[in-house]
């Protein structure tokens, strides 16, 4: 059992972190089987340490199609918990436990800006197109993908699935990541000049029919805030600060960021980089802060530092604290399910069609 502080002041906001963790995890005792708790890479520390699993938007799409918990905390983001309510059972509820924790990138693709896209696309288009939406989407996309034979994808998958769609046919319409989408499709073979980027805000995307036509890979003009603050010039300035070091990001990353990179990879793909790396390494890492300073705690025998100067944090994942899991668990604990997310069975059922194509690829 995980003891509760007796003399701890009766406003939460007043007590110590150590008090909070220990009342989540006395609950988390009470409770048992019947909670999960999924922490993304990038939450804080402080969320990490009462998590049950801890991982990618694969890794945890995976631990919530598994989970047998009757309630899943999902530390994360609202397209996070809507992926894992479309893969979990009907007895099972998922809940978020700060409602504003958004995805901007997400937000950039909306469903009538891309039914609006399609229409467009397919009118002027005369091969098949398979659109694949990034899982930094929303349920309503991934439903789209569907209905259309397309599928979703993560960071951790993308080459797999864009194989795949090529032998569904012969282009790709990729969102909402571009930068994903390209680089993807570029490892694949395709020539950066068959892609188009696609404006969201205008007619054909802001090109003419032909381009359209000759193109094989569509990019949806989004991309992810974060993973925009790197640059070529963060990398010249660790090599020379630190002669050998490695220097990995995230394909999140803009394209010449990447080439310029030694790697590229997922949030899994980068944290096993690190973990499993020689003592003495050095590395310098292109991602969310949290998951780099969390590395270099845990690997104190390397140098790992962070690829930019500037705090590369998701604002949206970090709205997420130890007191708001603290107060869905006391929901729990009293029989109330609060923050719940659920997505419409007319948009989960085709959306779980996609999810579950891509994770029998993965």
């Amino acid at each position: 059992m995980h003891p509760v502080t007796k003399d701890a002041p009766s406003d939460p906001r007043d007590w110590t972190e150590e008090e909070v963790r220990a009342r989540i995890l006395g609950l988390k005792s009470r409770l048992g089987r019947d909670l999960l708790v999924l922490a993304h890479h990038y939450q804080r520390d402080a969320v990490v340490a009462v998590a049950d699993a801890v991982g990618d938007s694969l890794r945890l799409a995976q631990q919530a199609a598994l989970a047998t918990a009757r309630h899943i905390v999902f530390c994360g983001v609202h397209f996070m918990a809507e992926t894992a309510d479309i893969l979990t059972g009907p007895g099972q509820s998922v809940i978020l436990p700060e409602l504003r924790a958004g995805c901007s990138m997400a937000d950039m693709a909306t469903p009538d800006a891309l039914e609006w896209a399609w229409q467009r696309l397919t009118a002027v288009e005369t091969g098949r197109v398979v659109p694949v939406t990034y899982i930094n989407s929303a349920a309503t996309l991934k439903a789209f993908v569907a209905r259309h034979g397309g599928t979703v994808c993560t960071s951790s998958n993308a080459r797999k699935i864009l194989e795949w769609a090529f032998t569904q046919g012969e282009k790709v319409f990729f969102f909402p990541d571009e930068h994903l989408g390209r680089v993807t499709a570029y490892e694949l073979g395709v020539p950066l000049e068959d892609m188009l980027v696609w404006d969201r805000d205008r007619d054909l995307g802001g090109h003419d029919p032909e381009a359209v036509r000759r193109a094989r890979v569509y990019l949806w003009d989004g991309f992810c805030v974060v993973h925009q603050m790197f640059d070529v010039e963060d990398i010249a300035f660790w090599r020379q600060k630190e002669p050998g070091i490695r220097v990995i990001v995230h394909p999140e990353c803009p394209f010449d960021l990447i080439r310029a990179a030694d790697a590229h990879g997922s949030t899994e793909y980068l944290a096993r980089a690190v973990d499993q790396a020689p003592p003495g390494s050095k590395w310098a890492v292109g991602t969310e802060v949290n998951l780099v300073s969390r590395l270099a705690a845990r690997n104190p025998d390397k140098l790992v530092v962070s690829l930019s100067p500037h705090q590369a944090i998701c604002a949206n994942m970090y709205r997420t604290r130890p007191l708001s899991v603290l107060r869905v668990l006391e929901g729990l604990a009293a029989g109330r399910v609060e923050n719940r997310i659920r997505v419409p069975e007319a948009v989960a059922g085709e959306a779980r069609q996609a999810l579950s194509r891509m994770l029998s690829l993965s």
